[in-house]
């Protein structure tokens, strides 16, 4: 069943999952400017979609992957801008300031190690951190339940190890 474009309907079901399009877009964008601009795109790709909504699925699982999907399309158009116009990688500028580098926060270093990511591994990541179930993760992503156990798995480790790195330079 299909749900037909209704603005009150709309503005409900934005109110009610407003988390899950910040969450994704915080993932995917550093500068407060590109995630206003993330989060609208997004909006607006809900609402040309919301007329083939299909309710066999959870709303919030339909609504994650076109978050997911127009984030990662966002990302890969600033990452080719930023590459054009700032090819100077940001972890020059952790290097050059140690005193602001003891001052990160953990929480900090995870949403950075998070960024660093590979796309579908962000995705799974942010997913997995949102506590939804394997069979979530994979239905939202196109992937098996193995595959995504899997990559939960490696990429926990990914993240232990770059902790682990990050201490023995703090």
């Amino acid at each position: 069943m299909a749900v037909k474009r209704d603005t009150d309907f709309f503005h409900d079901l934005i109110e009610q999952n407003k988390g899950i399009i910040y969450k994704v877009a915080n993932a995917y964008c550093k500068s407060e400017e590109n995630r206003k601009d993330l989060i609208q795109e997004i909006l607006i790709q809900i609402w040309l979609s919301i007329d083939k909504y299909d309710d066999q699925y959870k709303i919030s699982t339909w609504m994650y992957r076109i978050a997911l999907n127009v984030s990662i399309s966002f990302y890969r158009k600033e990452r080719k801008r930023d590459e054009i116009n700032n090819p100077i990688p940001d972890n020059i500028y952790y290097l050059s300031d140690e005193n602001l580098e003891t001052e990160i926060t953990e929480l900090t270093l995870l949403k950075r190690f998070i960024r660093e990511l590979k796309e579908l591994d962000r995705a799974v990541i942010i997913l997995y951190l949102e506590e939804n179930s394997y069979k979530e993760i994979a239905d939202i992503l196109g992937l098996s339940v193995t595959n995504v156990a899997t990559k939960v798995g490696r990429i926990k480790q990914q993240l232990k190890k770059k902790f682990e790195e990050k201490k023995d330079l703090i």
